[in-house]
Protein backbone atom coordinates (compact mmCIF):
# COMPACT_ATOMS: atom_id res chain seq x y z
CA UNK A 1 0.00 0.00 0.00
CA UNK A 2 1.54 2.79 -1.15
CA UNK A 3 1.16 6.49 0.12
CA UNK A 4 0.81 8.52 -3.23
CA UNK A 5 -1.23 11.19 -0.87
CA UNK A 6 -0.03 14.06 -0.31
CA UNK A 7 -2.23 14.43 3.45
CA UNK A 8 -0.08 13.11 6.67
CA UNK A 9 -3.03 13.33 8.78
CA UNK A 10 -7.55 13.85 8.75
CA UNK A 11 -9.56 15.65 11.15
CA UNK A 12 -12.26 13.71 12.47
CA UNK A 13 -15.97 14.81 13.10
CA UNK A 14 -16.14 15.90 16.52
CA UNK A 15 -19.59 16.01 18.73
CA UNK A 16 -19.26 19.09 19.98
CA UNK A 17 -17.55 22.75 19.90
CA UNK A 18 -17.64 23.55 23.32
CA UNK A 19 -15.27 22.90 26.01
CA UNK A 20 -18.41 21.56 28.41
CA UNK A 21 -19.92 19.01 25.41
CA UNK A 22 -16.74 17.33 24.47
CA UNK A 23 -15.68 16.51 28.09
CA UNK A 24 -19.88 15.18 28.86
CA UNK A 25 -18.89 13.08 25.24
CA UNK A 26 -15.90 11.74 26.66
CA UNK A 27 -17.24 10.78 30.23
CA UNK A 28 -20.54 9.21 28.16
CA UNK A 29 -18.23 7.44 25.87
CA UNK A 30 -16.19 6.43 28.97
CA UNK A 31 -19.10 4.85 30.38
CA UNK A 32 -20.60 3.31 27.60
CA UNK A 33 -16.75 1.69 26.69
CA UNK A 34 -16.14 0.15 30.40
CA UNK A 35 -20.15 -1.05 30.07
CA UNK A 36 -18.94 -2.77 26.59
CA UNK A 37 -15.68 -3.93 28.36
CA UNK A 38 -17.90 -5.61 31.21
CA UNK A 39 -20.44 -7.27 29.82
CA UNK A 40 -18.63 -8.93 27.14
CA UNK A 41 -15.67 -9.94 29.32
CA UNK A 42 -17.94 -11.17 31.79
CA UNK A 43 -19.50 -13.29 28.71
CA UNK A 44 -16.16 -14.84 27.38
CA UNK A 45 -15.25 -15.41 30.43
CA UNK A 46 -18.39 -17.35 31.45
CA UNK A 47 -18.00 -19.14 28.67
CA UNK A 48 -15.07 -20.25 28.71
CA UNK A 49 -15.00 -21.73 32.64
CA UNK A 50 -18.60 -22.65 32.65
CA UNK A 51 -18.41 -26.49 30.91
CA UNK A 52 -22.29 -26.29 30.80
CA UNK A 53 -21.71 -23.66 27.87
CA UNK A 54 -19.57 -25.68 25.90
CA UNK A 55 -21.83 -25.41 23.18
CA UNK A 56 -22.18 -24.30 19.72
CA UNK A 57 -24.79 -21.78 20.51
CA UNK A 58 -21.86 -20.14 23.15
CA UNK A 59 -18.61 -20.95 21.75
CA UNK A 60 -20.03 -18.47 18.94
CA UNK A 61 -21.12 -16.08 21.34
CA UNK A 62 -17.88 -16.19 22.51
CA UNK A 63 -16.55 -14.92 19.22
CA UNK A 64 -18.99 -12.26 19.18
CA UNK A 65 -17.96 -10.86 22.23
CA UNK A 66 -14.52 -10.82 20.99
CA UNK A 67 -15.51 -9.19 17.72
CA UNK A 68 -17.59 -6.60 19.77
CA UNK A 69 -14.58 -6.11 21.97
CA UNK A 70 -12.55 -5.48 19.00
CA UNK A 71 -14.87 -3.29 17.30
CA UNK A 72 -15.55 -0.70 19.72
CA UNK A 73 -11.70 -0.32 21.07
CA UNK A 74 -10.94 0.78 17.15
CA UNK A 75 -13.38 3.69 17.36
CA UNK A 76 -14.18 5.07 20.74
CA UNK A 77 -11.01 5.30 22.29
CA UNK A 78 -9.75 7.93 19.82
CA UNK A 79 -12.96 9.69 19.86
CA UNK A 80 -12.84 10.30 23.64
CA UNK A 81 -9.18 11.32 23.69
CA UNK A 82 -9.81 14.03 20.92
CA UNK A 83 -12.86 15.08 23.19
CA UNK A 84 -10.45 15.04 26.07
CA UNK A 85 -7.58 16.64 24.42
CA UNK A 86 -9.73 19.06 22.15
CA UNK A 87 -8.11 17.44 19.13
CA UNK A 88 -9.71 16.73 15.85
CA UNK A 89 -6.68 14.99 14.52
CA UNK A 90 -5.70 11.68 13.39
CA UNK A 91 -2.37 10.69 11.09
CA UNK A 92 -2.53 9.11 7.83
CA UNK A 93 -1.49 6.13 9.06
CA UNK A 94 -3.92 5.87 12.18
CA UNK A 95 -6.52 5.93 10.07
CA UNK A 96 -5.48 3.65 7.86
CA UNK A 97 -5.45 1.48 10.43
CA UNK A 98 -8.83 2.50 11.98
CA UNK A 99 -10.48 1.91 8.70
CA UNK A 100 -8.32 -2.14 8.49
CA UNK A 101 -9.27 -2.98 11.97
CA UNK A 102 -13.24 -1.72 11.63
CA UNK A 103 -14.10 -3.46 8.64
CA UNK A 104 -11.94 -6.79 9.44
CA UNK A 105 -14.04 -7.01 12.92
CA UNK A 106 -17.48 -5.65 11.56
CA UNK A 107 -16.97 -7.96 8.39
CA UNK A 108 -16.49 -11.02 10.98
CA UNK A 109 -19.38 -9.71 12.89
CA UNK A 110 -21.58 -10.07 10.51
CA UNK A 111 -20.45 -13.17 8.81
CA UNK A 112 -20.83 -14.49 12.40
CA UNK A 113 -24.27 -13.64 12.74
CA UNK A 114 -24.90 -15.38 9.78
CA UNK A 115 -23.28 -18.29 11.07
CA UNK A 116 -25.08 -18.40 14.54
CA UNK A 117 -28.61 -17.92 12.31
CA UNK A 118 -27.59 -21.34 10.56
CA UNK A 119 -26.75 -22.67 14.10
CA UNK A 120 -30.45 -21.74 15.49
CA UNK A 121 -32.01 -23.02 11.70
CA UNK A 122 -29.89 -26.38 12.56
CA UNK A 123 -31.04 -26.73 16.50
CA UNK A 124 -34.75 -26.13 16.05
CA UNK A 125 -35.19 -27.12 12.52
CA UNK A 126 -33.03 -30.51 12.00
CA UNK A 127 -32.50 -31.29 15.86
CA UNK A 128 -31.67 -34.92 15.35
CA UNK A 129 -29.09 -34.15 12.79
CA UNK A 130 -27.47 -31.49 15.40
CA UNK A 131 -24.93 -32.88 16.93
CA UNK A 132 -23.51 -33.97 13.31
CA UNK A 133 -23.93 -30.65 11.45
CA UNK A 134 -22.38 -28.49 14.27
CA UNK A 135 -19.49 -31.15 16.01
CA UNK A 136 -16.94 -28.92 17.34
CA UNK A 137 -14.36 -29.23 14.45
CA UNK A 138 -17.34 -28.11 12.28
CA UNK A 139 -17.59 -25.03 14.60
CA UNK A 140 -14.36 -24.42 14.32
CA UNK A 141 -14.40 -24.38 10.62
CA UNK A 142 -16.85 -21.89 10.57
CA UNK A 143 -15.95 -19.24 13.09
CA UNK A 144 -12.29 -19.18 11.03
CA UNK A 145 -14.03 -18.76 8.16
CA UNK A 146 -15.77 -15.45 9.85
CA UNK A 147 -12.81 -14.46 10.96
CA UNK A 148 -10.67 -14.83 7.47
CA UNK A 149 -13.27 -12.87 5.64
CA UNK A 150 -13.15 -9.91 7.64
CA UNK A 151 -9.38 -10.12 7.48
CA UNK A 152 -9.70 -10.56 3.22
CA UNK A 153 -12.36 -7.88 2.73
CA UNK A 154 -10.09 -5.76 4.98
CA UNK A 155 -7.14 -6.32 3.31
CA UNK A 156 -8.46 -5.47 0.06
CA UNK A 157 -10.76 -2.32 0.76
CA UNK A 158 -7.82 -0.65 2.55
CA UNK A 159 -4.84 -1.57 0.30
CA UNK A 160 -7.57 -0.38 -2.27
CA UNK A 161 -8.77 2.85 -0.93
CA UNK A 162 -5.38 4.41 0.24
CA UNK A 163 -3.51 3.46 -2.82
CA UNK A 164 -5.63 6.19 -4.13
CA UNK A 165 -4.20 9.53 -4.41
CA UNK A 166 -5.69 12.09 -1.78
CA UNK A 167 -5.68 15.80 -2.45
CA UNK A 168 -8.97 16.85 -2.17
CA UNK A 169 -9.24 17.90 1.64
CA UNK A 170 -8.94 16.23 4.67
CA UNK A 171 -11.92 17.06 6.76
CA UNK A 172 -13.97 13.64 7.48
CA UNK A 173 -17.57 14.03 7.81
CA UNK A 174 -17.51 11.13 10.68
CA UNK A 175 -15.83 10.20 14.34
CA UNK A 176 -14.09 7.37 12.73
CA UNK A 177 -12.28 6.64 9.22
CA UNK A 178 -14.43 5.05 7.08
CA UNK A 179 -14.04 4.21 3.42
CA UNK A 180 -17.26 6.63 1.58
CA UNK A 181 -15.55 9.50 3.52
CA UNK A 182 -12.31 8.59 2.76
CA UNK A 183 -12.91 8.24 -0.92
CA UNK A 184 -14.55 12.16 -1.03
CA UNK A 185 -10.72 13.33 -1.39
CA UNK A 186 -9.66 11.10 -4.28
CA UNK A 187 -7.58 13.38 -6.83
CA UNK A 188 -8.39 10.86 -9.69
CA UNK A 189 -11.37 8.70 -11.14
CA UNK A 190 -9.63 5.11 -10.31
CA UNK A 191 -11.61 6.08 -6.94
CA UNK A 192 -14.55 3.89 -9.36
CA UNK A 193 -12.81 1.13 -8.87
CA UNK A 194 -13.28 1.05 -5.00
CA UNK A 195 -17.17 2.21 -5.42
CA UNK A 196 -17.14 -1.46 -7.79
CA UNK A 197 -15.67 -3.56 -4.57
CA UNK A 198 -17.83 -1.59 -2.23
CA UNK A 199 -20.63 -2.57 -4.54
CA UNK A 200 -20.09 -6.38 -4.62
CA UNK A 201 -19.20 -6.41 -0.52
CA UNK A 202 -23.01 -4.88 -0.46
CA UNK A 203 -24.73 -7.63 -2.50
CA UNK A 204 -22.57 -10.13 -0.18
CA UNK A 205 -24.02 -8.90 2.48
CA UNK A 206 -27.49 -8.68 1.03
CA UNK A 207 -26.64 -12.68 0.16
CA UNK A 208 -26.18 -13.13 3.80
CA UNK A 209 -29.28 -10.91 5.00
CA UNK A 210 -31.61 -13.21 2.70
CA UNK A 211 -29.90 -16.40 4.27
CA UNK A 212 -30.41 -14.86 7.86
CA UNK A 213 -33.96 -13.92 6.24
CA UNK A 214 -34.85 -17.05 4.97
CA UNK A 215 -33.47 -18.88 8.06
CA UNK A 216 -35.73 -16.81 10.52
CA UNK A 217 -38.94 -17.47 8.41
CA UNK A 218 -38.10 -21.36 8.72
CA UNK A 219 -37.20 -21.16 12.34
CA UNK A 220 -40.71 -19.18 13.03
CA UNK A 221 -42.53 -21.79 11.18
CA UNK A 222 -41.55 -24.79 13.13
CA UNK A 223 -41.76 -23.06 16.55
CA UNK A 224 -45.40 -22.58 15.52
CA UNK A 225 -45.86 -26.20 15.03
CA UNK A 226 -44.53 -26.76 18.35
CA UNK A 227 -47.58 -28.25 20.47
CA UNK A 228 -46.35 -27.74 24.21
CA UNK A 229 -46.22 -23.49 25.15
CA UNK A 230 -43.25 -24.30 27.09
CA UNK A 231 -41.64 -25.72 23.85
CA UNK A 232 -42.20 -22.70 22.19
CA UNK A 233 -41.12 -20.13 24.94
CA UNK A 234 -37.84 -22.24 24.99
CA UNK A 235 -37.57 -21.90 21.53
CA UNK A 236 -38.35 -18.15 21.01
CA UNK A 237 -35.66 -17.33 23.73
CA UNK A 238 -33.22 -19.01 22.22
CA UNK A 239 -33.64 -17.24 19.06
CA UNK A 240 -34.67 -13.40 19.91
CA UNK A 241 -31.60 -12.37 21.61
CA UNK A 242 -30.26 -13.29 18.10
CA UNK A 243 -32.68 -11.77 16.24
CA UNK A 244 -32.51 -8.23 18.77
CA UNK A 245 -28.86 -8.54 17.92
CA UNK A 246 -29.12 -8.87 14.04
CA UNK A 247 -31.82 -6.37 13.60
CA UNK A 248 -30.17 -3.76 14.83
CA UNK A 249 -26.79 -4.38 13.43
CA UNK A 250 -28.39 -4.68 9.66
CA UNK A 251 -31.03 -1.51 10.33
CA UNK A 252 -28.88 1.17 11.25
CA UNK A 253 -26.16 -0.12 8.85
CA UNK A 254 -28.62 0.18 6.05
CA UNK A 255 -29.76 3.35 6.83
CA UNK A 256 -26.37 4.61 7.33
CA UNK A 257 -25.25 4.11 3.90
CA UNK A 258 -28.74 3.82 1.87
CA UNK A 259 -30.30 7.18 3.12
CA UNK A 260 -31.73 9.68 0.68
CA UNK A 261 -29.22 12.23 0.56
CA UNK A 262 -32.04 14.89 1.60
CA UNK A 263 -31.83 13.64 4.96
CA UNK A 264 -27.95 13.85 5.13
CA UNK A 265 -26.53 16.12 7.86
CA UNK A 266 -23.58 16.20 10.33
CA UNK A 267 -24.88 15.86 13.47
CA UNK A 268 -27.21 12.56 11.65
CA UNK A 269 -24.31 10.74 10.51
CA UNK A 270 -22.61 10.91 13.87
CA UNK A 271 -25.88 9.62 16.20
CA UNK A 272 -26.40 6.93 13.27
CA UNK A 273 -22.78 6.40 13.27
CA UNK A 274 -23.24 5.86 16.81
CA UNK A 275 -26.03 3.70 16.41
CA UNK A 276 -24.07 0.97 14.56
CA UNK A 277 -20.60 1.27 15.72
CA UNK A 278 -20.67 1.80 19.15
CA UNK A 279 -24.25 0.54 20.51
CA UNK A 280 -24.44 -2.75 19.03
CA UNK A 281 -21.08 -3.78 21.10
CA UNK A 282 -22.41 -2.55 24.73
CA UNK A 283 -25.90 -3.90 24.29
CA UNK A 284 -25.19 -7.29 22.80
CA UNK A 285 -24.16 -8.66 26.34
CA UNK A 286 -27.80 -7.20 27.81
CA UNK A 287 -29.66 -8.84 25.15
CA UNK A 288 -27.87 -12.24 25.12
CA UNK A 289 -28.29 -12.81 28.74
CA UNK A 290 -31.44 -11.08 29.49
CA UNK A 291 -33.28 -14.24 28.35
CA UNK A 292 -30.76 -16.99 28.59
CA UNK A 293 -31.20 -18.62 31.92
CA UNK A 294 -28.79 -20.98 31.38
CA UNK A 295 -25.80 -17.90 30.62
CA UNK A 296 -27.41 -15.98 33.77
CA UNK A 297 -27.20 -19.21 35.80
CA UNK A 298 -23.25 -19.58 34.62
CA UNK A 299 -22.70 -15.43 34.99
CA UNK A 300 -24.46 -15.45 38.82
CA UNK A 301 -22.39 -18.91 39.68
CA UNK A 302 -19.19 -16.95 38.92
CA UNK A 303 -20.14 -13.41 40.23
CA UNK A 304 -21.27 -15.42 43.65
CA UNK A 305 -17.91 -17.82 43.23
CA UNK A 306 -15.30 -14.43 43.32
CA UNK A 307 -17.19 -12.59 46.03
CA UNK A 308 -16.54 -15.88 48.17
CA UNK A 309 -13.02 -15.88 47.56
CA UNK A 310 -12.49 -12.24 48.14
CA UNK A 311 -14.37 -12.25 51.46
CA UNK A 312 -11.98 -15.32 52.38
CA UNK A 313 -9.09 -13.84 51.41
CA UNK A 314 -9.94 -10.51 52.92
CA UNK A 315 -11.13 -12.66 56.44
CA UNK A 316 -7.84 -14.68 56.23
CA UNK A 317 -5.80 -11.34 55.56
CA UNK A 318 -7.39 -9.92 58.87
CA UNK A 319 -6.98 -13.11 60.83
CA UNK A 320 -2.91 -13.10 59.99
CA UNK A 321 -2.65 -8.54 60.97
Amino acid sequence: MSNSSSITEFLLLPFADTRQLQLLHFWLFLGIYLAALLGNSLIITAVACDHHLHSPMYFFLLNLSLLDLGSISTTVPKSMANSLWDSRAISYWGCAAQVFFFLFLITAEYSLLTIMAYDRYVAICQPLHYGTLLGSRACVHMAAAAWGSGFLNAVLHTANTFSLPLCQGNAVGQFFCEIPQILKFSCSRSYLREVGLLGLSACLAFGCFVFILFSYVQIFRAVLRIPSEQGRHKAFSMCLPHLAVVSLVISTGMFAYLKPPSLASPSLNLVVAVLYSVVPPAVNPLLYSMRNQELKDALRKMMSGCFSEAINALFSSAEHS
